[in-house]
């Protein structure tokens, strides 16, 4: 892409971006799901256990500062002592950090990328926080595809990684942090109810779970379920729960843009929510939800909610914080499937996508720093769960410890639960965003209200639902 025609398009959408909605803090998950795909037109299926080494002696090698711009802070990252390590392995690379956001706050921060790229700052390596971003810079042809740096170094980006990064057959970043969703259970509450922490159940089970749970009557009830959504168009992994539970068309639309709405699979997943909230009465009610403005962590560690589904950035706060101390033991459980012949593993999942910028002219450098960072360099200096499989479960466990340390009362988690679904837990293929998603989402949010506040069955909302959607799609041809 020319140099005039790419700062062009970067300043459009600087514009869009700084008209954009309220700022989502980075650990605000994505409303699009990742899976894994084994791509046959990728490079042979053969894995290493160590990130690249320098293919060259010191001496034979340009020294080249890199520039790493990121949204994600010293605190959440661990940046100082992970670039030291880098920089001790490859000593003709220096890195410099570009922090994107005091805060974290992801739409600052690639508000600010945007502008860098629009000004023709120099650009090395990227980070972003969701699909959305990353795939609206690979089409704007702001990042480099390292297909390449793949082939030469002989693996499989789905052999190596838990996170398939593949857009259009070609792979333009590396799945940095695996944050898989799962079920947060009041292990005390199960004890009670003579229940088992689930290591490998049903939406059926789960249900009979949340009816065994549910206990007391008006203001003292305790419900055996949470759902954090829908609301206002946003939380809308929790209308498709049953979708992921498998590696492709886990989301709303297809791959191909077309609706998958008639999938037997979403129609399930709103059978599930009515018939907890409106028959079984086990989950908080949405009504309850809006006007009291609940949120899933009050809801679970006040102890109003027995189970809670929510994505694994809750990992530094299992053990209680501050603001949230816990007062009772703490398990995991894996996200449901649909059926019980099903392979279990398959949920929402968030990443980091790790990308060499198009515009950089040390490719191969950026390269050997996010194959480095997102295999040796995260999983041992990183304080977050690694997308890399080579990682053992002693390794996956010496994480946890680190990052349960920070939490008050990390011996109240019981770790062995977490280390399990954390370990089997995949995600499914990576659905690009539509630049009308906010439409669908709002049209699926409205009809789903009409529905859970008692204004409109179920078959009513769900052919509402395909023909709003399938509107919106054509009339953005």
């Amino acid at each position: 892409m020319k140099q005039g025609k790419f700062s062009l398009l970067m300043v459009l959408i600087l514009i869009a971006s700084l008209l954009a909605g309220c700022s989502s803090a980075n650990n605000n998950q994505t409303n699009n799901n990742q899976t894994n795909n084994n791509n046959s037109e990728q490079t042979p299926a053969t894995t290493t256990e160590t990130s690249p080494e320098p293919a060259a002696t010191e001496e034979q090698q340009e020294e080249v500062t890199l520039k790493f711009h990121t949204h994600g802070t010293e605190a959440q990252y661990n940046w100082e002592e992970t670039i030291a390590a880098f920089e001790e392995a490859f000593p003709h690379i220096s890195i410099d950090l570009i922090l994107l956001s005091e805060k974290g706050d992801t739409q600052e921060a690639t508000q600010k990328l945007d502008l860098a790229a629009a000004s023709g700052e120099q650009l090395d390596i990227l980070m972003f926080s969701d699909p959305a971003s990353y795939a609206q810079r690979v089409g704007l042809g702001m990042v480099a595809s390292i297909d390449s740096f793949i082939s030469e170094e002989g693996y499989t980006v789905t052999n190596e990684y838990k996170v398939d990064t593949v857009m259009n057959g070609s792979y333009y970043a590396l799945p940095g942090k695996f944050n898989p969703w799962y079920v947060m259970l009041n292990k005390d509450h199960l004890d009670e109810a003579g229940l088992d922490v689930p290591t490998d159940w049903t939406w059926d089970e789960f249900a009979q779970y949340a009816k065994q749970l549910t206990t007391g009557e008006g203001a003292a009830k305790r419900y055996g379920t949470y759902f954090h959504g829908p609301q206002n168009g946003g939380w809308m992994e929790y209308m498709r729960l049953a979708l992921a539970n498998r590696a492709d068309n886990t989301d709303f639309l297809k791959g191909d843009g077309s609706s998958n709405l008639d999938d037997p699979m979403f129609k399930r997943t709103l059978e599930l929510r009515v018939q907890m909230e409106r028959e079984d009465g086990s989950s908080t009610p949405y009504a309850d939800m809006l006007s009291q403005k609940l949120h899933y962590r009050t809801q679970f560690f006040n102890q109003s909610a027995s189970m809670v589904m929510i994505g694994s950035w809750m990992n530094s706060e299992l053990g209680g914080t501050e603001q949230n101390p816990l007062n009772h033991q703490v398990a995991i459980a894996p996200i449901p499937k649909n059926n019980a012949a099903d392979e279990i593993g398959y949920t929402m999942v968030t990443t980091d996508f790790m990308a060499v910028a198009e515009q950089s002219k040390h490719k191969k450098e950026a390269y050997q720093f996010i194959r480095w960072y997102t295999t040796e360099g995260l999983s041992k200096y990183g304080l977050n769960i690694p997308s890399w499989k080579q990682i053992s479960d002693d390794q996956l466990g010496t994480i946890i410890d680190n990052i349960l340390s920070v939490t008050l009362s990390p011996e109240k988690v019981d770790k062995e639960s977490l280390i399990h679904v954390l370990s089997i837990s995949k995600s499914g293929k990576i659905i690009p965003p539509v630049t009308y998603q906010a439409e669908v989402y709002k049209a699926i949010n409205e009809e789903y209200e009409l529905m859970i506040l008692g204004s409109q069955d179920l078959d009513t909302t769900l052919q509402n639902m395909i023909t709003e959607v399938q509107n919106i799609i054509d009339n953005n041809q």
